[in-house]
């Protein structure tokens, strides 16, 4: 590849991960994968590369538009890649736990019912 980086590199630089170590880490433990292969961290990613990167709390699908090796800013970050990966799915909201206000003392009788009823035990 005549313009070609390292995939550790690239991802480091569009502040994927937030040191290179941590990019390198992931390839070896097999979280970057290109054509569903996992990859070493030398491997080289040209334009219109496709890297999905395996995180602990989403995955993301990326396509190399620009190949960096220095790091740079975040709207440049976002230039120099295309984002496949879908939006998260909506947060599911979980009634509020009742609270007592401070000082109120221990609940009454009848509250410890309405608490555990709430609770649904």
């Amino acid at each position: 590849m005549a313009d070609s980086v390292r995939v550790d590199s690239w991802l480091w630089a569009v502040r994927v991960f937030k040191t290179r170590t941590q990019a390198q880490n992931a390839c070896r433990g097999g979280h970057v994968k290109i054509d569903g292969e996992s990859v070493k961290p030398a491997t080289l990613v040209g334009i219109g590369t496709r890297i999905v990167v395996t995180a602990p709390d989403r995955e993301r699908d990326l396509q190399v538009r620009e190949p960096l090796r220095k790091r740079v800013s975040a709207p440049r970050a976002a230039q120099a890649m295309i984002d496949h990966t879908p939006p998260p799915p909506p947060k599911v909201e979980q009634p509020a736990v009742p609270r007592r206000e401070r000082g109120a003392g221990r609940p009454t009788k009848r509250e410890r019912r309405e608490i555990t009823k709430l609770r649904g035990y």
